[in-house]
């Protein structure tokens, strides 16, 4: 059974239908990704999904339960974490009281510690700084603190929404490294990114999205040699 189930999928703002009726799963230890343009609808499923936006009609299940009308804080509760497009970091806070932040919601505070711990083996950079204000980092650090505190959360399911967007190429380099890392130690990861080369060469399926529908799927690697997303996405004649 998927971890995530996504069925006919139906979101708007006000009149404008954003999402039209989209359906794909995501199952458990996999990395899936939605590719598409600006306004394709791909950030709306995401808020969607964590329970930012309320659907139109459609059906979420994530773990064998109906996530329609959960709060997005039952939803985090649940194992379903978000990092958001433009990181949403707290930029007058530490990095350290960011990292506590997204672990809110546990009780285990030795475990949490442990976590922190982890988060500053993978992202050394965060450990040196942990006292810092985090809006003094850079954009690529920041995405860093981004992800290390989605994942203070101890997710089943991870969302990442365009990680990569405004870094420098040896930043983007660095997270998306950090993304094959957590796919390589099982962590479930739905990716929205903008370079569909890195998205694509990461995930296991995904899905083209075109003006809120979803117009192909495939796995990442048939997705990479099909000749309408080379044209359309990855920048080749």
């Amino acid at each position: 059974m998927a971890l995530l189930e996504v069925e006919d999928l139906r979101v708007a703002y006000g009149k404008i239908e954003a999402v039209k009726g989209i359906s794909f799963t995501v199952d458990a230890g996999e990395v899936v990704t939605l590719i598409g343009t600006n306004g394709a609808g791909k950030t709306t499923t995401l808020r969607t999904l964590s329970g930012l936006l309320k659907p139109v009609t459609g059906k979420i299940t994530f773990g064998g339960e109906v996530l329609n009308g959960v709060g997005a804080h039952k939803i985090v509760s649940m194992g379903l974490a978000h990092s958001p497009e433009g990181r949403r970091i707290f930029p007058r806070l530490s990095i350290e009281e960011n990292l506590q932040l997204g672990a809110f919601l546990r009780k285990d505070a030795d475990a949490v510690a442990k976590d922190i711990d982890n988060a500053y083996e993978r992202f050394p950079i965060l450990g040196e700084r942990r006292r810092q204000a985090a809006g003094t980092l850079s954009g690529g650090e920041q995405q860093m603190l981004a992800m290390a505190r989605a994942l203070m959360s101890r997710p089943k399911l991870l969302m990442l929404d365009e990680p990569s967007m405004g870094l420098s190429p040896i930043m983007m380099q660095k997270i998306m490294s950090t993304i094959s890392e957590l796919k390589e130690q099982g962590t479930t990861i739905l990716l929205v990114e903008q370079n569909a080369q890195a998205a694509l060469s990461l995930a296991d399926h995904g899905h083209v999205m075109e003006t809120g529908n979803i117009t192909l799927s495939g796995t990442g690697e048939e997705l990479m040699h099909d000749e309408s997303v080379r044209k359309a996405y990855l920048g080749e004649d």
